[in-house]
């Protein structure tokens, strides 16, 4: 029997670099898939501030989907999560969206209305005191929203122009779970004819 050596060392060298090799793929491929997650479909945030309660509570601890509205566009109710470029505030907000692309909001004697016909409200919020600039009808151009906190007495929202109108390319994504205690977003705190 010939035995040679010089064959199987190149051998083992062989399995051991395509061993590494795999490896380092393995690897690669986990931190690629990390970052597109992490940058592209889902992210954890906590809340800041009580404008959202009695729907979100300071400091929950929520995900934000952020895939979604890179296949579908925000619609009315849904809690979003944005940040805002060269305003005073560089943390995520948290709101409710009112007000759609195009459309014409006013908000007289507690009641919000939309093109002129008033809106049912969807969550158990206060009866709005202040109504700030859409006292007056505001016209949302075709990249804007207005937003609301649904602690709408304690809330800097589209109303002020601290914040106003929240331009598409400034939603990260929407508010999606809140993750202690647990519970989807879209069904918290609503009106019981919306459960």
């Amino acid at each position: 029997m010939d035995f040679d050596f010089e064959k199987d060392k190149n051998s083992l060298v062989k399995k051991i670099l395509i061993e590494i090799l795999i490896w380092a793929a393995q690897i690669a491929a986990v931190i690629f898939l990390a970052y597109f997650i992490i940058y592209y479909c889902v992210e954890k945030t906590n809340v800041i501030g009580i404008s959202m309660e009695n729907t979100l509570y300071a400091n929950d601890p929520i995900i934000i989907n952020k895939f979604s509205y890179r296949v579908s566009d925000p619609k009315r109710f849904d809690v979003i999560v944005f940040k805002q470029s060269g305003k005073e505030h560089s943390f995520y907000n948290i709101k409710r969206i009112i007000g759609l692309p195009g459309e014409t909001i006013l908000i007289k004697e507690g009641k919000i209305y939309i093109n002129g016909e008033e809106i049912e409200d969807i969550v158990n919020a206060e009866e709005m005191v202040n109504y700030g600039l859409a006292a007056e009808e505001i016209t949302l151009e075709d990249n804007e929203y207005f937003v609301l906190g649904d602690n709408r007495n304690n809330s800097e929202d589209s109303r002020f122009a601290s914040i106003g109108n929240i331009r598409r390319d400034e939603i990260v994504g929407k508010a999606a779970l809140r993750l202690s205690p647990f519970n989807f977003i879209s069904k918290l705190n609503l009106k019981k004819s919306q459960d």
